[in-house]
């Protein structure tokens, strides 16, 4: 900015100076600029910059600032940003295999120390016979450590399948997913819930809309979808199914579906529309959304015979516009040809007789052609 000449240099040059405005010191509008020791390097990058669009000449009037517009909302965010599916402590199953194995063993042991085996199954096992110390409060210990080890085996194993996951939690809080195939032993003292994480088609129910000119609609969506992560839905909503029902009920309120009649590119917009929608909104959920397209589209059932009639109303009077546009190109052809070749010579009311005599001729063989 350059200053008159006569005007002597001040640290603060004055910006603007009129009757109508107040004086503004230029280094207030810069004051998040760096210091004057740093102005030839870049300044950072969460500088506050005046964005400046434009001033009157000649009316001493304030620059405007550029009126920044908020972004869209995003997808709604999660009820616990902390609750992300992450995968959970497991065994091969071989482990619980073994740990069942000798709980069993000790339990037969137990058997032949309080001398309770038969002793086929005491020869069986290549056991030495022996009298027996009897049922006493160490037998029964031992039975207790022996059994409980058998079941703490035997009862975590499980068999995983492909497609389908189990969400563990012990105490209230999320303890890991476990999406691996095969036997395996989980710990039995912590609940599980299962959820299928296949790809899934629903098709809905005949759901509520409008088109363009606010008729009521009901619209049945085919929605591609599956579950991308176990712990938001599970934990984070009640039922992600109802969840997901929800969403596309609201993305048919905000969408515009075309009516019964509409084209392909008009049903193919709207689908993209609603799959963006319920895909945002499903996101936060754990949901993953393919794809969401009406399957179906139908009037409601109390416009349904209206816009029936509107149809065949409109129809009956195309075909009775292009029948009259037939009817009229026919007798002008007659009349054209009749008069080029010679045959008649008419005036303006014999011409005018001729057409109309035409004209109610080939309207009655029309009709009676028409079954």
């Amino acid at each position: 900015m350059e200053l008159p000449a006569d005007r002597p240099n001040r640290s603060f040059p004055r910006l603007i100076q009129n009757e109508a405005t107040t004086e503004i010191p230029l280094h207030l509008l810069f004051r998040d600029d760096p210091g004057p020791g740093r102005l030839d390097r870049d300044p950072p990058a969460d500088a506050l910059r005046p964005a400046v669009v434009g001033s009157r000449r000649g009316t001493g009037g304030q620059p405007r600032q550029r009126r920044r517009v908020p972004a869209p909302a995003g997808p709604a965010p999660a009820a616990d940003p902390g609750l992300v599916e992450r995968p959970a402590r497991v065994l091969p199953g071989a482990a619980g295999v073994l740990v069942g194995a000798c709980g069993t063993a000790g339990c037969v042991l137990t058997s032949w120390w309080a001398g309770v085996l038969p002793p086929i199954a005491a020869h069986a096992l290549r056991l030495p016979s022996g009298a027996g110390a009897g049922l006493g409060l160490p037998q029964w210990a031992a039975y207790a450590g022996a059994g409980a080890l058998a079941l703490f085996g035997f009862g975590g194993l499980t068999r995983g399948r492909s497609g389908r996951a189990w969400v563990l939690g012990l105490f209230g809080r999320y303890r890991g997913t476990v999406r691996r195939a095969g036997l395996l032993w989980i710990n039995p003292l912590v609940p599980r819930r299962g959820v299928d994480v296949r790809l899934r088609h629903w098709r809905s129910e005949p759901m509520p809309a409008a088109d363009a000119d606010g008729i009521a609609l009901r619209v049945a969506v085919l929605v591609v979808w599956r579950v991308r992560d176990t712990a938001r839905a599970v934990l984070g909503v009640d039922d992600h199914e109802a969840y997901l029902r929800a969403c596309v009920e609201a993305a048919l309120a905000r969408v515009t579906v075309r009516g019964a009649g509409g084209v392909r590119g008009a049903v193919e917009a709207a689908g993209e529309a609603l799959t963006r929608w319920v895909a945002r909104e499903a996101e936060p959920a754990g949901l993953e959304v393919f794809s969401v397209r009406p399957a179906r589209v139908e009037y409601a059932p109390e416009v349904a015979g209206a816009m029936h009639r509107r149809g065949v109303a409109a129809l009956d009077a195309r075909d009775r516009a292009s029948a009259l546009t037939s009817v009229v190109d026919s007798v002008e052809d007659t009349v054209t040809r009749l008069t080029m070749r010679g045959l008649v010579d008419l005036d303006d009311g014999e011409r005018k007789v001729l057409v109309r005599d035409l004209t109610v001729a080939f309207c009655a063989g029309r009709r009676e052609t028409i079954p």
